[in-house]
């Protein structure tokens, strides 16, 4: 028959190592406490009782009905400036100073927003009689332009001429050719955030990089507090 191991024997701790684990259970509870303590007074309680300011936005524009295209051959309408925030900027694809690195810098902050799909990214282009539908598209495909959220727009040049100078007070001009041999484009380098009302609500420097910043931290804002 074979032998049975011998019974498991609890181990007694002494009354010394007991009242050591006791010691520490207590000492890092305390610790806990504190913690707690720092947080509820230096962090919870300033952001309950002070939360941020908002920014302050130098303007309050609506903007009218447009009738345009995207670069996927989709209707372009006011309705692309509502219900979500909006950063816009200005280019055309034969252009060789300015456009290449605003559109760069957008790319950045279509990827710095990518948390919040409902930031979109608006390009309309200031030579639309070049910047088709398919130019704009392959444009749009070089530059890794998510086309859930950005959108590059097109239209007659009256109609871009009464959104872009009239209505967002932006204004733009031939002047002189490119060594391409392309016309001289002059526009703004300034990126426009528009709110989910379809209003324009500043002008942002992209040559500026805290502007660019500003930005994004504004456009945040008004993703989570949309004006009534």
């Amino acid at each position: 028959m074979a032998s049975q191991p011998p019974p498991a024997q609890a181990v007694r701790l002494s009354p010394a190592l007991q009242r050591k684990g006791l010691r520490g259970r207590t000492l890092l509870l305390i610790a806990a406490g504190l913690v707690v303590l720092l947080i509820v007074p230096t962090v919870l309680v300033p952001t309950v009782l002070f939360p941020p300011k908002p920014p302050s936005f130098a303007e309050d524009i609506a903007l009218p009905e447009v009738a345009l295209t995207d670069h996927t051959g989709a209707a372009f309408t006011r309705r692309g400036f509502t219900d979500h925030v909006t950063i816009v900027n200005f280019i055309f694809t034969r252009c060789d100073n300015i456009c290449p690195v605003t559109t760069m810098k957008m790319r950045t902050v279509m990827d710095r927003t990518g948390d919040l799909p409902d930031i979109k990214l608006v390009s309309i282009t200031v030579d639309p009689a070049h910047d088709s539908v398919p130019v704009l598209a392959n444009y749009a495909l070089s530059h890794g332009a998510d086309p859930d959220r950005w959108r590059f727009v097109r239209g007659d040049i009256q109609a871009i001429r009464a959104l872009v100078e009239q209505s967002m007070r932006v204004g733009f001009d031939t002047v002189g050719t490119l060594a391409s041999g392309a016309p001289n484009i002059s526009h703004s380098g300034h990126f426009l955030l528009i709110d989910q009302r379809g209003h324009l609500r500043g002008y942002y420097d992209s040559d500026d990089w805290g502007r660019v910043e500003t930005l994004m931290r504004h456009a945040r804002w008004l993703s989570h507090h949309p004006p009534r």
